[in-house]
């Protein structure tokens, strides 16, 4: 997930029903329900001039590597599919970003990303895997006893930063019904054939285990702060075609089919604290 620092401020607004789509790529909406369940009707009843999403998170979420639409859009054509209202996208993915940037970004109320987080009905949260890119060579080396240890320090300041990030966006939101969801990821590093010809099996075991590790401080950290936490180290290993096929080139980064994965996942999520599921 690392890369030089680049802000995305990407707005895509899709139309309930016929979703407006771009050249490139995009979502299949196969599994989608035919008519809106009983809380979208109630979404759509609720924000009849359309949702607003925002997506915060780091080059997972700004779609680096990929040359595709990134999951925010794909998942706000999703939804406006589902709920027959508009919906506004804003990517404010930024590649290389780590849990301290964003709470630092969102702690001034004067920023751009946290007037964008005070106007939306869902937020999207991918974030912490560039926390422990000072570590990749001693994590996947085995040059740690355990592949957490020489990333303690990280871990725990992860969990105080991802805290602090969803108390910022519930203060910004003022109390208003909002969707806050936070993704895990399927690997903090590369995975599938980029890391098997990288690292010895030690080493991929070792990315797996900090992969599991940062999920669950992750998923503890959305679930004390009432967001509801989206498993994508699950859903993307359940996938019969492999991993390989779910990333871009250099293995870090989602690929098109990977990005079309994590907004259906997301959908899959519903909207909690905005409707019932």
């Amino acid at each position: 997930m690392v890369a030089a620092l680049l802000l995305v401020a990407l707005h895509l607004v899709v139309q309930g029903g016929h979703p407006q789509q771009p050249a490139t790529t995009g979502a299949s909406g196969a599994g989608l329900r035919a008519a809106p369940a009983a809380a979208d009707r109630e979404v759509a009843r609720t924000h009849p001039r359309g949702l607003r999403v925002v997506a915060l998170g780091d080059s997972v979420t700004s779609g680096a590597a990929c040359g595709c639409d990134a999951f925010p859009a794909l998942y706000g054509r999703l939804l406006a599919q589902r709920t027959g209202v508009p919906v506004h996208v804003e990517n404010d993915g930024v590649n290389g970003l780590d849990s301290a940037g964003l709470r630092a970004g969102l702690g001034d109320t004067t920023s751009p990303v946290a007037g964008s987080v005070a106007a939306a009905d869902v937020v999207l949260v991918t974030i912490g895997a560039n926390d422990f890119s000072d570590h990749h060579d001693e994590v996947v080396e085995r040059r740690c006893l355990a592949a957490v240890d020489c990333v303690a320090d990280e871990m725990a300041q992860l969990r105080t930063d991802i805290d602090d990030i969803l108390v910022r966006t519930r203060a910004l939101r003022g109390g208003r019904p909002t969707a806050v969801l936070v993704t895990g990821y399927w690997n903090v590093f590369q995975d599938g054939d980029v890391a098997r010809a990288l690292f010895h099996d030690e080493g991929l075991a070792a990315a797996v285990q900090l992969t599991r590790r940062t999920n669950t401080v992750i998923e503890s950290a959305a679930t004390a702060n009432g967001a509801t936490y989206v498993d994508l180290f699950g859903a993307f290993r359940r996938q019969r075609t492999g991993m390989t096929g779910l990333l871009a080139g250099d293995g870090d980064h989602p690929s098109a089919s990977g990005h079309q994965l994590i907004a259906r996942v997301l959908m899959a999520a519903g909207l909690p604290g905005l409707s019932d599921r």
